[in-house]
């Protein structure tokens, strides 16, 4: 397994394993968590101390209101391990976002292309295809940008990110991610906010392309 250096920051891993992050986001962790071992082992000590503090709630008379919150706990549904599955370069969350078919690119313009996995009032969650040293228009952020590598890598103002490797960018990062020599860069962007781009082009075309 290529050794990953960089990872799901610590609440984003509780969140997850809580159930509370949006599905964009959770979509990119759980691929992520499918990759990397120590992540993997992360989330089950997340989980296993959820069952720890629920295993020590002290008992408590039913009123008529905390015994209809507690059926829809119930019956909300229940936080599985990502599947370890890989199809080629995609692990089995995404496989199972894309229902077992292959990509649907678009072209972006300079070989970079898009599929769409989800875009909704929760956020997106897309799959980029960068050419080997080709860089994406400088850009920030609107809110927060988790990108994953699958294959290939990219590097920018924070490091340099390979297959497994998690960068996490929020309002404060500006950068120019460029992919690196090799194998096209595949990996797997969700936001929760618009980027915004410094140049004009990429402002007056991001409607169209919905980034």
């Amino acid at each position: 397994m290529t050794a990953i250096n960089h990872h799901i920051p610590d609440a984003l891993l509780a969140a997850y394993a809580a159930g509370s992050l949006p599905q964009p986001f959770a979509l990119v962790v759980a691929a992520h968590i499918s990759m990397c071992l120590d992540c993997r082992a992360a989330f089950d000590a997340h989980q296993a101390a959820g069952g720890v503090v629920l295993d020590n709630v002290g008992a408590e008379v039913l009123t008529d209101r905390l015994k209809s919150d507690t059926l829809a706990l119930l019956d909300a549904p229940v936080k599985e391990k990502p599947s370890f599955a890989r199809s080629g370069v995609y692990p089995g969350p995404i496989m199972e976002a894309l229902k077992g078919k292959p990509p649907r690119w678009k072209s972006l313009g300079m070989g970079v292309r898009q599929s769409i996995l989800q875009a909704n009032d929760e956020g997106s969650v897309r799959l980029l295809y960068i050419p080997p040293n080709q860089a994406v228009p400088d850009h920030s952020h609107g809110g927060l940008e988790l990108t994953l590598v699958l294959q290939g890598s990219f590097s920018d103002s924070g490091g340099s990110f390979g297959v497994g490797d998690l960068e996490v960018a929020d309002q404060e990062v500006e950068h120019t991610p460029t992919a690196g020599a090799g194998a096209p860069c595949i990996c797997i962007a969700a936001t929760d906010a618009p980027l915004r781009f410094s140049t004009l082009i990429p402002r007056l075309l991001q409607p169209l392309f919905r980034i």
